[in-house]
């Protein structure tokens, strides 16, 4: 298939906000051109990503996994969906068979301290199942296949996994029918690597286009039944904050995600179906996700200025440089300017370096001071008809001959 990728560009503003923090509970900043730039690791907003896919229902659940270390409580649980008459601690064990026919590797959970009324409980409650040692992603297809296989081997799963066939079968099974996050985020198995999937996207740390300097707030809370003579606040805090204009990135390479997936998610579709579905799923995504560190304290709900997206035979390209000298913002904001710098520095490094007669862009834009982007790409009106603008380009360079 030949390569091909869709690079996805956003300027968003967040007023004051802690999107991310790093271990002092600050938000996480970078020096980038000199200076220091409010931060927002790729790691937030690909969970983000993950979480709106939920959330808005862009996926059916049939397409999506799970990332966790209970994997054996997880399968143990689709065991007892495949079989209701299991008892659920036999389910436990069929599961800790085949999750290690797999080639993962598990183990008792740490024990955490209790207090003395917790002891007498915990003494009398069931072992706690093992776990992995790391996050494990599977899809609710693999899960599925893998608790299909344990009730088929119920009556004895050590004898029954002990045969070359049906261990083979679990490591296959594992490695077959990804679901599309899996798909997309890849998936990384220390203990078996070759059941590891490479990710078809790639996303860049979102950072601010300007200088930012990290504030404090001092923050007071009343106690409600305090009487008149107890004046004074019942607790007393700081919480750091920035707010920022962000230049965010991601790159999805169609073809790796179009190999992660395969013949397809559903035994009636082509191959190329979910693979568009997954891309306007991304795209929509990725675009609209945010990620929620602090959402309470701050309610930093946005939506990005500007979008541009890309679709390109050539390699993805950001376009942070245009930001390496960080934006004044002299007129009293940064989204003008910063649209500004893209407008002239886009068409610049296509010519240098891209392929124009196979690139494909868009432009969604909101407001005056994105006006100079108008002449970038092909305007959306909303987000629905650019993310179906993309699919529809992303299928028919599918559906060509190689």
């Amino acid at each position: 298939m030949t390569r091909f990728y869709l690079d996805v560009h956003a300027l968003q503003t967040v007023p004051p906000s802690n999107l991310n923090r790093d271990d002092t509970g600050a938000p996480k900043t970078a020096v980038y051109g000199g200076v220091p730039r409010a931060r927002v690791s790729s790691q937030a907003w690909k969970k983000a990503t993950r979480d709106y896919f939920k959330a808005e229902s862009l996926l059916d659940p049939s397409e999506l996994g799970v990332r966790t270390k209970k994997v054996v409580e997880v399968l143990a649980d689709q065991i007892c969906v495949v079989d209701p008459s299991l008892a659920h601690a036999d389910a436990l064990k069929l599961a800790a068979e085949v999750i290690v026919a797999t080639g993962l590797k598990i183990e008792a959970p740490p024990k955490r301290k209790s207090s003395a009324k917790e002891e007498g409980a915990e003494d009398s409650a069931a072992e706690p199942a093992p776990q992995s040692r790391y996050l494990m992603f599977l899809s609710a297809r693999q899960l599925d296949g893998l608790a299909r296989l344990a009730v088929e081997g119920a009556a004895d799963i050590k004898a029954f996994l002990k045969d070359k066939d049906n261990k083979g079968r679990a490591k296959q099974i594992a490695d077959t029918r990804h679901s599309v996050d899996i798909a997309l985020f890849g998936r990384m198995v220390a203990d078996s690597a070759d059941i590891n999937v490479d990710a078809a996207v790639q996303v860049a740390h979102a950072i601010s286009v300007h200088r930012v300097e990290n504030e404090s707030d001092y923050y007071t809370a009343v106690d409600d039944h305090n009487k008149d003579s107890e004046p004074g606040a019942g607790m007393i805090g700081t919480v750091d904050f920035n707010s920022a204009t962000l230049y965010r990135y991601a790159a999805l390479g169609v073809h790796q995600l179009a190999a992660n997936l395969g013949e397809g998610l559903r035994e009636d579709e082509s191959r190329t179906t979910p693979v568009r579905r997954a891309v306007e799923a991304f795209v929509r995504g990725f675009t609209e996700s945010l990620p929620t560190g602090k959402i309470n304290t701050f309610g930093h709900h946005t939506l990005p200025d500007a979008v541009i997206v890309k679709l390109r035979t050539s390699r993805p390209i950001s376009f942070v440089a245009a930001f390496e000298e960080p934006v004044r913002g002299e007129q009293g904001g940064h989204v003008s300017e910063a649209s500004a710098r893209l407008a002239e520095y886009i068409p610049d490094i296509e010519r240098a370096y891209g392929d124009e007669g196979s690139t494909l862009t868009w432009v969604l834009r909101v407001g005056p001071n994105t006006q100079k982007l108008a002449g970038i790409g092909t305007e959306s009106a909303n987000i629905t008809e650019l993310v179906a603008s993309v699919g529809q380009a992303v299928a028919e360079r599918l559906e060509k001959p190689a």
